[in-house]
């Protein structure tokens, strides 16, 4: 099973830039998409709806806020489609939407994004906080988890280059840090791109062409899951040979066949 997620930051503009036409060379069993930044009425026609898959759609109602919405492709029909949270306001803004297979859940997640506004940074605490309660009811449940998605937090020195000069800044706050300690090391998942490459230098997101072509980013996306799935992981990678967003995809394989 190959999974890819993708922060797009706006389908439109990814499709615009060929992402599509590269996914569809992936042989990816599902595609987790976050940051979509559209009505899902605007999403009927292709490339939106690549051939061969199931497409499904969790707009954000508040668009203003310029950012949110999900998407998950799968080759395979799931057994049942989940959105949201039953969180009020993540759910307004499209952050999560979930499909059920046999024996294993796959969910496309968007963690907000903060700047350096109080009101954003609490926000994202917020979701935080309710999001942790959420993952531990997961754990009690007799099946696999898989979340992909855009955390917005650099979990590892490793995860951040010149991470000495961003130790206060939104995205490698101790606190943040310490959120993600708590999901692995707490609870036990899985940080699955890990698994199979633990060199330095490999990140997700660049906030500008220049950090890009510095390669002075951080890696904010990651495929987290229930612990059993460590031993499933094969392969793992981030493509940056094409820009889509200001995010990369992250693809990683599993040993396990995805059914209904």
């Amino acid at each position: 099973m190959r999974i890819i997620s993708f922060n797009c930051e706006g389908i439109t503009n990814a499709a615009e830039r060929g992402f599509f036409f590269w996914a569809q060379d992936q042989d990816a069993d599902v595609i987790c998409l976050q940051d979509i930044r559209a009505r899902e009425n605007d999403l009927i026609d292709a490339p939106f709806n690549p051939e061969g898959y199931f497409s499904y759609f969790f707009e954000s109602y508040s668009l203003h806020s310029g950012q949110g919405g999900v998407a998950l492709y799968t080759r395979i029909p799931p057994k049942a489609i989940i959105t949201g949270l039953a969180i009020p306001d993540a759910d307004n803004h499209g952050l999560y939407l979930q499909a059920d297979f046999d024996k294993i859940s796959i969910g496309t997640l968007l963690v907000p994004e903060a700047d350096n506004s109080a009101e954003s940074q609490n926000w994202k605490y917020k979701f935080m906080e309710e999001h942790l309660q959420y993952l531990g009811k997961q754990r009690r449940k007799r099946r696999e988890f898989i979340t992909c998605g855009s955390w917005h937090i650099a979990h590892k020195k490793i995860d951040l280059a010149n991470w000495r000069e961003y130790q206060e800044s939104p995205g490698f706050q101790p606190a943040e840090r310490a959120w993600m300690d708590e999901i692995m090391t707490g609870m036990d998942y899985v940080d699955t791109y890990r698994e199979v490459d633990r060199e330095g230098g490999k990140y997700s997101f660049w906030a500008s062409d220049d950090h890009r072509e510095a390669n002075e980013g951080r890696r904010y996306d990651y495929q987290i899951a229930t612990p059993s799935m460590k031993h499933r992981v094969l392969n793992s990678g981030i493509y940056a040979g094409e820009t889509f967003s200001r995010h990369a995809p992250v693809i990683v394989d599993y040993d396990w066949e995805l059914s209904f």
